[in-house]
């Protein structure tokens, strides 16, 4: 029992170390991205920041595209999270919305470097994942959508456009917080709300004029 007790202990010193290995790299590129941008960042820089040996690096990333990767991916699953939540907890049109919007805004101010590194290297995103992440992202906000409609918090409208429209906004406006956040991150919160706020009443005033041709 004592040696399967010390076992236990030693795989969860390990696991410990490794979690806290590969967050100490991630943050030290994202300083690093953040210093020098990803295209004049090198492996050597990251590692120097971390502390740890060059080796080390090795156990979890490969290159740097793979940093990237995690960072990327580490953010969009947390905002898929959240916009999936608030779009199917939603009881009205406002709150479908406005809340999806609000987690939008919030998760680019709270992080404008991940988005700003997708912006700028979309083609990087692309030989990582294979496929347009914009496009499957898409397909999540249209099943969302087709969801809102059929439960009656939407109208129904050509859902094509509207999800275009939601989503062209949505990534367009993105960017306009992300830069201001990034330049003054106090502001961060203030601005995703305006951002949010912007964005539901100029799309709540134009489906109820939709509403009314249709």
């Amino acid at each position: 029992m004592d040696m399967l007790q010390h076992t236990d202990e030693a795989l969860g010193k390990r696991e410990s170390n490794r979690i806290r290995n590969r967050n100490a790299i991630l943050v030290a590129a994202r300083e690093c991205f953040r210093e020098k941008g990803y295209d004049n960042s090198t492996i050597r820089d990251i590692v120097r920041k971390t502390g740890l040996a060059a080796g080390t690096f090795y156990n979890y990333f490969s290159s740097k595209q793979d940093i990237f990767a995690a960072l990327l991916t580490d953010f969009l699953n947390h905002l898929n999270l959240n916009l999936t939540h608030y779009r199917k907890t939603a009881g009205t049109g406002e709150d479908f919305i406005q809340s999806a919007y609000l987690a939008l805004f919030r998760a680019t101010a709270n992080d404008p470097l991940v988005y700003e590194l997708a912006h700028r290297n979309d083609h990087a995103i692309r030989e990582l994942f294979g496929s347009d992440i914009l496009g499957l992202a898409m397909l999540s906000l249209e099943e969302d959508v087709r969801d809102a409609v059929d439960r009656g918090l939407l109208p129904n409208v050509d859902q094509d456009y509207l999800c275009a429209a939601f989503f062209g906004a949505a990534y367009e406006m993105s960017l306009r917080v992300a830069r201001r956040a990034h330049a003054a991150p106090d502001n961060g919160e203030q601005e995703a709300e305006a951002a949010a706020h912007f964005a539901s009443t100029l799309f709540l005033g134009g489906l109820g004029r939709l509403n009314t041709l249709s």
